[in-house]
């Protein structure tokens, strides 16, 4: 049966046993779907967050290096972002719940094969699958959203609410991380997916309705996999660029690689007649400004969560759960203030919270990189307040805006154009500060003449040093967070970028001026 896409207002009679809900239903009912895609949407933030708390984990049990942790972070993001576009379109044309319902079996899939791994190649692998199932799962969430939210201030409300999960899972992740991790083995992170996949097919077999777009559109495969050779070469490039060096022949040879493919992507988006990205979206500067200030925030925040875990239990000597407990603090203020910004936005329009929110941000990163050797946790979570808060607070305002600049038709394309802009920033982030870091700390781990080329590697040989381990910890503590201060300082040139794209394009048009 084909689904509507009209939303009525009056109450309809309950659907017949067996029967499957349109989009046509009541203001009760649009709730519990929304509960059900914020439930979908939490599992696939959660396991982005759950896994930075286990990286000391893998660093000592996988003997994963530093390449290694990016690559078991990365690699769940990168097949996440390069497949959401496909992801989205697939959704358009096959149908968003179907989308949704296989994108959460994949992922539990994914998450099974996670848990049954024993070496960083076959993790690095399983978070793969595990990404590829979000990549259905995010989009489909987003736009089953718009589509049953037809009322402005409704939608601007559900929108608030379903961001606000996005922070909520920032600070269960590394919570339940450390709960798993003090009480069973480092699989337990992956299997706790298993009942929560069950829970939201089960519950979205019956709540979420089906809808598809109105516009039927062949898929892109081409684009689609030039996208993800693109993408993958150019993580490989910034993760493997502190061991070949930023100026070798490998690492230019891996940026050009890089480069010909993008060029090559755009290229067969320009000429294509049923696009996967259609560029002419990006012809409304509105919706470019939202989406380079998203890639930003998460550039940002996907960084300084990877290092700031590492300096917690490798640095600063907590437990993954005592880890995770203080990563509290800076997810409730992203939590508090997505909703602060969904307001303000509300009020005065998406210019003033986006370019206010990545000011912030930088500050914040700004503090962060003043921190020393000698530093304890009241100064990183000082500085992760204030980049939460600013996250927070240009997030709701940047998303809301990019949704509201496109038709219904393309709900499932915009869907996935925000989140892969979100995702792409996460996956960046992660391999452009994490390779910044590493290679600081490689040098300043030479001028002091202590062997191994990763944090974990370093800590572990000052430990057989014997007599000597004091004081060559505290001189591996403080390489590591020089190494992490031009990190964070080069994450905080891009969010300065950010902002200032953000208050040039996000004007707010003139009355009887339609955006172009």
């Amino acid at each position: 049966m084909t689904a509507t896409l009209t939303m009525t207002q009056a109450p309809v009679a309950a659907p017949q046993a067996g029967a499957r809900l349109t989009v046509s239903s009541t203001s009760r009912r649009r709730w519990y779907t929304l509960a059900v895609l914020c439930l979908s949407l939490l599992i696939t933030v959660v396991d982005a967050t759950i896994i930075n708390v286990a990286l000391p984990t893998f660093a000592r049990e996988l003997r994963a290096g530093t390449s290694g942790l990016q690559w078991i972070t990365d690699s769940y993001t990168l097949a996440f972002a390069a497949l959401l576009l496909l992801a989205g379109a697939i959704a358009d044309r096959f149908g968003r719940q179907r989308a949704l319902a296989s994108g959460l079996a994949v992922f539990a899939i994914g998450s099974l094969a996670a848990a049954l791994t024993r070496t960083t190649a076959e993790l690095i692998a399983a978070r793969a699958v595990m990404g590829t199932g979000a990549a259905f799962i995010m989009p489909a969430t987003l736009s089953i959203l718009t589509s049953v939210f037809t009322n402005p201030a409704e939608r601007a409300k559900a929108i608030g609410l379903w961001s606000a999960v996005s922070g909520l899972g920032v600070a269960i992740g590394p919570v339940a991380g450390g709960l798993l991790l003090a009480h069973f083995g480092w699989d337990s992170i992956f299997l706790v997916n298993l009942p929560l996949t069950a829970v939201a097919l089960i519950a979205g077999h019956w709540l979420v309705p089906a809808s598809r777009s109105p516009q039927s559109r062949r898929l892109d495969v081409t684009g689609a996999i030039t996208s993800v050779a693109a993408f993958t070469v150019l993580t490989w490039a910034l993760i493997a660029a502190p061991a070949s060096g930023w100026l070798s022949a490998e690492t230019l040879a891996r940026l050009a690689g890089a480069g010909i493919l993008l060029a090559a992507f755009f290229a067969i988006e320009v000429r294509s007649d049923h696009p996967m990205l259609p560029l002419s979206l990006f012809r409304n500067g509105r919706l470019a400004g939202a989406a380079i200030a998203l890639l930003a925030l998460f550039f940002a925040l996907s960084g300084t969560v990877f290092l700031t875990t590492q300096v917690y239990q490798v640095v600063l000597g907590y437990s993954p759960l005592a880890a995770g407990l203080r990563a509290v603090p800076p997810a409730v203020a992203l939590a508090i203030a997505a909703a602060g910004g969904a307001h303000v936005a509300k009020k005065a329009g998406a210019r003033i919270p986006v370019t206010l929110g990545l000011v912030l941000v930088a500050a914040g990163l700004g503090f962060f990189a003043t921190a020393t050797g000698s530093s304890g946790y009241l100064h990183y979570v000082i500085a992760m307040v204030v980049i939460s808060a600013g996250i927070g607070f240009a997030m709701s305002a940047a998303t809301t805006l990019t949704m509201e600049q496109l038709p219904p038709a393309l709900a499932g394309v915009g869907s996935a154009v925000n989140d892969a802009t979100r995702n792409m920033g996460s996956v960046l982030g992660v391999a452009v500060v994490g390779s910044v870091t590493a290679s600081v700390f490689a040098s300043r781990l030479t001028a002091h003449r202590v062997p191994g080329t990763s944090l974990g590697q370093a800590v572990a040989a000052a430990h057989r040093a014997g007599g000597q381990s004091a004081s060559l910890l505290h001189s591996i503590a403080g390489a590591f967070i020089s190494g992490a201060d031009c990190g964070v300082l080069a994450a905080a040139a891009i969010c300065l970028a950010g902002a200032v794209i953000a208050f040039t394009t996000l004007r707010t048009p003139r009355p009887g001026i339609r955006a172009a």
